[in-house]
């Protein structure tokens, strides 16, 4: 399998990916309490009108998350 590796703000809607790793930051916390974790399964549901925050389907909950801190997460497409 091809998997592409992109930041979690760049996953299109609709699509899924694997976190790979999360960027040492202030937000690296706040991810670990959201559930995401390397081996998460996430998936791009919308964006606001704005384009930003993302809603994330996260474990079965959808989560809004900013694009810039939703870009220190490292996903392979799948």
């Amino acid at each position: 399998m091809n998997n592409k590796r992109l930041a979690m703000s760049s996953l299109p809607i609709g699509r899924e990916g694997i976190v790979i790793s999360i960027e040492a930051n202030e937000h690296r916390r706040r991810f670990f309490d959201l559930g995401i974790l390397p081996d998460t399964i996430v998936r791009a549901e919308r964006y606001s009108p704005t384009g930003n925050p993302i809603a994330f389907n996260i474990r079965g909950t959808i989560i809004a998350i900013r694009r810039d801190e939703a870009s220190n997460v490292l996903i392979n497409m799948i």
